[in-house]
């Protein structure tokens, strides 16, 4: 082995590499593949995918693609972390949610999350959730001066924070000991639910709480800059950002005028954000939150040390499926992941059931087991910032921050966020996004596994009691599968009314090699609306008339390849539609055969990129009418 001398790098036995001959490769791939011929920047630029808000991942970056300097963790920008020293010394916050109206239950709930693996608690309090009465008996046995207690009570929340006073009184709790948050969030309430008269009033005490804790408590947070009501309505990452910085500049202004010191009022602010499965995305928001809020900090005169931005970390509720909700733990994994290695200080991983009910046992343990295995098997923590560096992450970082503020700069210049919400700018801007991501999802542009993609007709999903509705009336929420979750439900009512699912025929016309791949495609597109699928194979258009008739099924398909479907498609659909079949459809894309199949029965085509909700609800329209099961 030849050794280079001393100060050569090894790379230097070997040829440099540059981008055009990485290019290069590219075209050849491209060419391979019969996408339209291309070169340089342009065969890079066909691998380019679209993010929402006008962003865009490149399928390459080098030192080249330049980024601000990230600074150090625990110093301003405060891009790589609000510590210096990171999760390192003792793993982020594992903060459990908890919003069983049980006083009894929760306190059996919160002991088990304590003594396994949790470091602090998520409370929701008030409405239909639980009593704010109930506070001391659900903390029961709980070493408050150890478990940190965050409070959600919405507009409740003095109250709520004058229960847990009383029991760190009662318990004698030493005031420096006390830590968490109290959860006021009043623009977050009117987010949630479109009330705007009791929001000054709101923010007066919310002030006053503040000081009080100021005073009194150093350990608690009085307020929550809650992002979570735009993310639920269907928000960007740039909008949830945007409106998370108006709404932290707003309740700084309300804390400073109240006559807090800036660096105080910063100290009572803690950010609630999102992460979800796209994990470079989520790592790049939870970097860009922090360097925004810096920002702020920064121009509001407040010194550096209090300028870091105290995070929040929850796994997305938009993500979450009622449908095969055990997909659910793959999502919240990735999801808990990217918001550890994005420096979140606390971290809520959902129970992979949270969209059916009220977790049980076993699915609390599943979302503590997420982190105690991140945090202790895979030492996630132990590295400060280990996305730092990575050209990718730091450009994303970059675009984000700059897409965000653009947007708050938007929200104040309309009167900052209490007036844009008021006005309708906040919620006619997130939902052009979610309609925009809604044709995505429904094309399956945007796939859901489980739901959309490789559904289960068969699964049995597990039986929860109803958890607490929540406010409502403002933002609506939504999520990723609910357009085929509807559809699925329809299912379900058909079979229960008739004893079978609706049902659809697939002629799978030729040999295996031929058909399989449309076929396939076809029963996994029909499935994600509930209808079942039977496939019979060949090429006799008579046989395949006597299979359909005895199949039951209103509708059919026909799977095959493009050269079987210039010999035999024809035939096939007119024999189908000869013994009663009321559509016929045809997997793929017809080309210049559309009138010709039309002329012989075929009333529709399904394709990659066609809009599966809109077909599946024809179908089940179609299917329903027949069976005279009602809609």
């Amino acid at each position: 082995m030849t050794v280079p001398p001393e100060g050569l790098p090894l790379a230097a036995e070997f040829p440099a590499a540059h981008r055009e001959q990485w290019q290069h490769l590219v075209e050849g791939v491209l060419r391979k593949s019969g996408a339209q011929p291309a070169d340089g920047e342009a065969a890079e630029h066909a691998l380019t995918t679209a993010l929402q808000d006008g962003l865009h991942a490149r399928p390459l970056y080098t030192a080249e693609d330049s980024a601000p300097e990230p600074g150090y963790p625990g110093f301003p920008p405060f891009v790589r972390g609000g510590r210096a020293q990171g999760a390192a010394v003792s793993g982020w916050d594992v903060r459990q949610r908890h919003a069983d109206p049980d006083a009894r239950r929760t306190n059996e709930a919160v002991l088990a999350d304590l003594e396994n693996g949790g470091s602090s608690l998520w409370l929701e309090l008030g409405g239909d959730a639980l009593p704010i009465t109930a506070l001391p008996e659900a903390l029961t046995g709980v070493y408050l001066d150890l478990a940190g207690v965050t409070l959600d009570a919405g507009a409740e929340f003095v109250e709520a924070a004058e229960q847990l006073f009383k029991l760190y009184q009662e318990r004698e709790v030493s005031p420096g000991a006390a830590a968490g948050s109290l959860g006021a969030d009043p623009l977050g309430l009117e987010a949630r639910t479109g009330e705007a008269g009791r929001t000054e009033a709101l923010l007066a005490e919310a002030a006053a709480l503040a000081a009080r804790c100021a005073d009194g408590y150093p350990g608690l947070r009085a307020l929550t800059v809650d992002a979570l009501p735009y993310h639920e309505a269907g928000a960007s990452p740039v909008q949830e950002l945007g409106c998370s910085l108006a709404t932290g500049v707003a309740y700084l202004r309300a804390l400073t005028a109240a006559g807090l010191p800036v660096d105080t009022a910063l100290g009572q602010l803690e950010f609630r954000y999102a992460a979800d499965a796209d994990q470079f995305l989520t790592i790049a928001k939870f970097r860009a939150a922090r360097r925004l809020w810096a920002r702020v900090a920064e121009v509001s005169g407040a010194e550096p040390q209090a300028s870091a931005q105290r995070q929040h970390a929850v796994t997305s509720p938009v993500m979450m499926t009622a449908r095969d909700p055990w997909v659910n733990m793959l999502r919240t994994t990735v999801a808990c992941l990217a918001a550890g290695v994005g420096g979140a200080d606390a971290v809520t991983v959902l129970p992979f059931d949270s969209e059916l009910g009220l977790p049980d046992a076993f699915a609390r343990r599943i979302a503590r087991n997420t982190q105690a295995i991140l945090l202790e098997e895979s030492h996630l923590a132990r590295v400060v910032d280990p996305a730092g560096g990575s050209w990718y992450v730091e450009q994303l970082t970059d675009e984000l921050a700059h897409a965000a503020w653009a947007w708050f700069q938007e929200i104040e210049r309309a009167g900052g966020q209490r007036a844009a919400l008021g006005s309708g700018l906040v919620g006619e801007r997130i939902a052009a996004t979610w309609a925009e991501r809604s044709t995505k999802l429904a094309k399956r542009r945007e796939p859901i596994t489980g739901v959309s993609e490789f559904p289960n007709l068969d699964e049995q999903s597990p039986v929860r009691e109803p958890a607490p509705a929540g406010p409502a009336g403002g933002l609506p929420r939504v999520r990723r599968a609910e357009a085929y979750e509807r559809l699925r439900a329809r299912s379900d009512a058909h079979l229960a009314a008739t004893g079978e699912r609706p049902k659809l025929f697939l002629a799978s016309i030729g040999g295996a090699a031929a058909h399989t791949a449309r076929t396939t495609f076809a029963a996994n597109l029909f499935q994600a609306g509930g209808i079942a699928t039977a496939s019979v194979e060949g090429t006799d258009p008579a046989a395949f008339a006597e299979a359909f008739a005895a199949s039951g099924a209103p509708v059919a398909c026909l799977c095959s390849s493009d050269q079987l479907y210039g010999e035999h498609a024809a035939a096939v659909a007119a024999a189908l539609k000869a013994v009663g079949a009321r559509q016929v459809l045809l997997a793929g894309r017809p080309g210049d055969r559309r009138e010709a199949l039309q002329d012989a029965g075929v009333d529709a085509f399904v394709f990659a990129g066609g809009d599966a909700v809109a077909t599946l609800t024809g179908l089940l329209d179609l299917i329903t009418d027949e069976s005279g099961v009602a809609r």
